[in-house]
C-alpha cells in the first residue's frame, strides 16, 4: 500500500473529519477547523450530501441498476454505496475508487467477505487505467448499464483538469441504459459561495463551486432525470422539505441522468 502522508490534508479525511469520523489526522481536523470558522453549517454539508447520496443509489437500483462504479468515493461510513445497493439485491456489484491508500486500509477491512465489492486506489482522472484495473474488470461487466456515481467530487477538479471530459469518458466505457449520478459544490450566491471556495481552495487546494447552469452542463448529452439538478434537499425527499432551505442546504446541486 502507498504511504500516507499525514502532512498533508487529504479529501477524503476531512470529509470522513465532518461525517464525525475517527479515519483523519490533526492536519485534516485543522482544515475543517479553518473551513466551519465563519461558517458552521460547513459540518452540516457533508451529511446532507451523504443521504443524498443514498437516495441517489436507491432510486438507480429501482431503475435496473446492479452495477455501481464510486469513483472518489471517499472513506467509508454508515449507508456506503454497497449497502444501500445490495439492500435492494444481494447481487448488486460495486466498485470504490479513491486515490488516497487510507481509503483502501479501511475499505478492504469493512469488505471482508463480501466477494460482490472491491476498493481501488486510484485516481479518476485517469479513467484508461481504472477501467482496465482487474477488480473492476472483475465486477463491472460493461456489456450491463452500470451507475457512474461522481459524488462530491468533481468540484475538487479545476477547470483545467477537464471535469466534463472526464465524466465523459467513462459514460463512453459503459452502454446505453447506464446512468450518472452527481452531486457537486454550489455557487449559488457569489456573494455567499465565493468566500467560502476560497477557503476551500487556501486551505485544501482544490473545491470549485460552480453556477447551477454550469452543473447542469455536466450532464450534456444525457438525459437528465426529473427534477433536474437541484439543491440535494429537494432532490427525491424522502419526506416533505421546506422551500426555503439554509446556506447549508443549498451548498450541494445534485442531478441524475441516463445514457440513451
Amino acid at each position: 500500500m502507498a504511504s500516507i502522508d499525514v502532512t498533508r490534508p487529504s479529501i477524503a479525511r476531512v470529509y470522513d473529519a465532518a461525517l464525525g469520523g475517527k479515519d483523519n489526522f490533526e492536519v485534516d481536523r485543522q482544515v475543517l477547523r479553518g473551513l466551519v470558522e465563519g461558517m458552521p453549517e460547513v459540518m452540516t454539508i457533508a451529511r446532507i450530501n451523504r443521504d443524498a447520496l443514498g437516495r441517489g443509489v436507491q432510486l438507480m437500483a429501482r431503475r435496473g441498476i446492479r452495477r455501481f462504479l464510486d469513483l472518489g468515493a471517499g472513506l467509508p461510513t454508515a449507508d456506503n454505496t454497497h449497502q444501500v445497493a445490495q439492500r435492494t439485491d444481494p447481487s448488486c456489484r460495486v466498485v470504490y475508487v479513491d486515490k488516497d491508500p487510507i481509503v483502501l486500509a479501511h475499505g478492504q477491512a469493512i469488505l471482508a467477505g463480501n466477494a460482490n465489492t472491491a476498493v481501488v486506489t486510484a485516481d479518476l482522472r485517469d479513467p484508461a487505467s481504472i477501467l482496465g484495473h482487474p477488480d473492476v474488470k472483475r465486477l463491472i461487466d460493461l456489456g450491463e448499464p452500470v451507475g457512474v456515481m461522481l459524488v462530491a467530487i468533481l468540484h475538487h477538479l479545476h477547470d483545467d483538469e477537464d471535469p466534463k471530459g472526464l465524466l465523459d469518458a467513462y459514460m463512453a466505457a459503459v452502454p446505453p441504459g447506464s446512468h450518472v449520478f452527481v452531486t457537486h459544490f454550489c455557487a449559488f450566491d457569489p456573494e455567499v459561495t465565493a468566500p467560502l471556495e476560497e477557503k476551500f481552495l487556501r486551505l485544501l487546494g482544490s473545491g470549485r463551486f460552480r453556477t447551477p447552469a454550469e452543473i447542469t452542463a455536466l450532464f450534456d448529452g444525457y438525459e437528465l432525470l426529473e427534477p433536474g439538478v437541484v439543491p440535494n434537499p429537494h432532490w427525491h425527499p424522502e419526506a416533505p422539505v421546506s422551500a426555503d432551505l439554509t446556506v447549508g442546504q443549498r451548498l450541494h446541486y445534485t442531478g441524475l441522468a441516463r445514457k440513451n
